[in-house]
């Protein structure tokens, strides 16, 4: 399974397009918050399953703020970060993942990339779409046979 990972497009449904383009055939789109409004576009656009959660510039009641779900037979823990501290760490996400049984944690917020191994806990940020990010990159995440892998692609 292939998933694409998105986050604080911020507006910029155009370039998570783009991204959706470059990073070839995936079964799965997962947009962790700064722009719903974008994940929606991008689901409309491709049709792909999405899974969305709300980040701290979305206005949005209905949205989930963070969840645990099931992906080719991993357990994945997403959040936007905001409410975990993510920019003074990765703490509190690894407690929620133990607490939750999840071995990757999918995050973003901080709009910078990252894929860092924490006992066992992959945690991976795939960076920012946003129009006034410096450096604009996704993810892809990789489950075959049970492994886990992940990159940060920039967008070109």
């Amino acid at each position: 399974m292939n998933i694409l990972l998105l986050s604080d497009t911020h507006g910029n449904y155009p370039l998570a397009i783009k991204a959706v383009d470059e990073a070839g055939p995936v079964d799965h789109i997962i947009h962790l918050g700064d722009g719903l409004e974008d994940a929606a576009i991008v689901e409309d656009i491709t049709g792909l399953p999405m899974t969305k959660v709300i980040g701290n510039c979305d206005f949005s009641s209905s949205a989930v703020k963070d969840a645990i779900i099931s992906l080719a037979g991993q357990s994945i823990f997403i959040t936007h970060g905001h409410r975990y501290s993510v920019k003074s760490g990765l703490d509190g996400l690894y407690r929620k993942a133990l607490d939750g049984g999840a071995s990757v944690v999918l995050f973003g917020h901080t709009h910078l990339p990252l894929i860092e191994n924490v006992h066992e806990v992959l945690f991976i940020n795939p960076g920012c779409l946003s129009q006034s990010c410096q450096n604009t990159t996704y993810a892809l995440l990789s489950i075959i046979c049970g492994k886990v892998t992940a990159r940060i692609v920039p967008v070109a």
